[in-house]
Parts: C-alpha cells; structure tokens; sequence
C-alpha cells in the first residue's frame, strides 16, 4: 500500500498556529539574528546606524517645526518630546514598510520549503523590537541629561503600561503590513507607494505635533488624527515617558481593540493569499 503526504496551506482563514511557531522556534530566532546581523554587516558605520537615524531625524524636527514652525511641546524641551515620538513611531513604521513586502522577498524561500508561513512576518516584528530597545536606551540617556540639566520632565505612572503600547504597534503593523503583503502579490506597484505612504502616515499620526495642538489650531481638520488610532498610541506613549499630552482610558482600550481587529482582519487576508500566491509573485 502507498502513502503520500501532501504539504498545503491550513484550510481555515482564522489561524495562528502557535504549536508550529514554538516546534519552528529555532527558524524564527535564525531569522530574527539574520534581520539584527546582516542589515548593516557591509556598511561603514555598522550598527550606529541605529543611534544616527532617530537622532538626526528628531534633530531636523526641532529645528523645523519647533524652532521654524513654533510648534510648543510645553515644560518638554523638544527634542526630547521628537526623540521620543520618533523612538516609537520607528518601531511601527519599520515593521509596516517590511512586513507589507514579505511575501515577494522571500517567494524563493517559501517556494522551495514548507514552514509557518506567519514566522516570516514575526520574525520581523522581534527583530525589530531589538532595534527599538537600543534606541530606547538612547532616549533614556537623553531623559538622564535633562533631568540633570534641570528641565521639568517626568515618567507618568501609566508608564507600566508601555509594553501593552508596544504591542499594540505591533499587531497594527503586522495585520496591515500582512494585508497590504497580500495585495503586493497582485499589484506590484503598490510597494512603491508603501514607503511614500508611510511618510504621509507620520503627519497624521502626531508624530510631530500635540494632538490638542491640531484641535486648538486646525480644528476643521481635526478629525483626520481623531480618527487615526496609530495618533493616540504614539499621544500615549508620550504620556507614558513624558507626563505630556493627554491619556484616557477609553482611548487607550479602543487603541488595543482596534489593533486586534486589524490584526485579525490582518492574518485572515495573509492565510488567504498564502494558499495560492506562488502562482503570481
């Protein structure tokens, strides 16, 4: 009597198969070394890049729309309150830009070998929360400097719920960056508008700004961040590190909700296209 084995796709939409990604554990951290090791293995100034990028970025921000534009951040000096905005909003936008392309960098690999296909985009996602703890020490090492410079800054108390932010980020960028992966395989071009689209996204995100400042100033168009959950994640998270801005409860459980429904809404979508897009990559 003959047997054969047939490797495919599960069958249900709603999966996360969690007793696959544990027995395939040792795939995912070789995936996570490889993201950490290999980005900045050829380059001149190596893992610096790291530091240099949030950095300079909050740098041009304070001369910008701090000093330029006259955007006020409070008792917060601002290049503080802009590292920390950047130092978050990173983490999203990093996870985002990489996991939405998942599915045509690595056609090859998954073409060629069988393992849970929602391991790739994890992998990014811990990866890059290793890059966002070594930026977070740079923020912290600013913190230090000005409370010793004597500038009016504090840690919220809400500050233990910053883990809950940071995983909130990542479910939003895993289920849109799963969803718009699927949509990749179909229509290219669409990676080309991801990294302009992301840009876009940060200006509407509060990234540079108090979400009370575009109420106060811009209250007609308000409504664009009032309506972004990834504004009151990054509001939050300033909150948390900085006692500026505003929290809410009820903000902060719809941020959570909305972040797990898109990563649901995120991973059906992914199962999906899983089953048949070798045939269009």
């Amino acid at each position: 009597m003959r047997f054969e084995n047939q490797i495919g796709p599960q069958s249900k939409l709603l999966y996360f198969p969690l007793a696959e990604i544990w027995r395939y554990r040792d795939l995912l951290v070789l995936l996570v070394r490889r993201d950490v090791v290999t980005v900045y293995k050829q380059t001149i100034l190596g893992p610096l890049w790291y530091f240099i990028q949030p950095l300079f970025t909050s740098l041009i921000f304070t001369l910008l729309f701090n000093n330029l534009a006259g955007i006020e951040t409070g008792s917060v000096p601002p290049f503080l309150f802009n590292l920390a905005s950047i130092t978050v909003w990173n983490y999203f936008s990093t996870c985002l830009t990489t996991t939405s392309d998942v599915f045509k960098t690595n056609a090859s690999l998954f073409g060629k070998v069988y393992f849970p296909r929602i391991i790739m985009p994890l992998s990014i996602v811990v990866s890059n929360l290793f890059k966002f703890l070594l930026q977070f020490a740079i923020f912290v090492g600013f913190y230090l400097y000005y409370i010793a410079q004597g500038s009016s800054v504090s840690v919220s108390v809400y500050a233990i719920l910053l883990p809950v932010v940071l995983l909130n980020m990542a479910l939003l960028s895993l289920g849109l960056g799963m969803f718009i992966s699927a949509l990749v395989t179909k229509y290219r071009d669409l990676s080309f508008l991801i990294s302009f689209g992301v840009q876009l996204l940060m200006y509407v995100s509060a990234v540079t700004f108090p979400l009370a400042m575009i109420r106060e100033k811009l209250p007609n168009y308000a409504w664009i961040v009032d309506y972004n959950p990834l504004a009151y994640i990054i509001e939050h998270a300033r909150y948390m590190l900085l006692s500026t801005g505003t929290f809410s409860w009820i903000s902060f459980l719809g941020c959570t909700l909305c972040s797990l429904l898109v990563f649901i809404f995120g991973s059906i979508i992914f199962n999906a296209t899983e089953r048949s897009f070798i045939d269009t990559v």
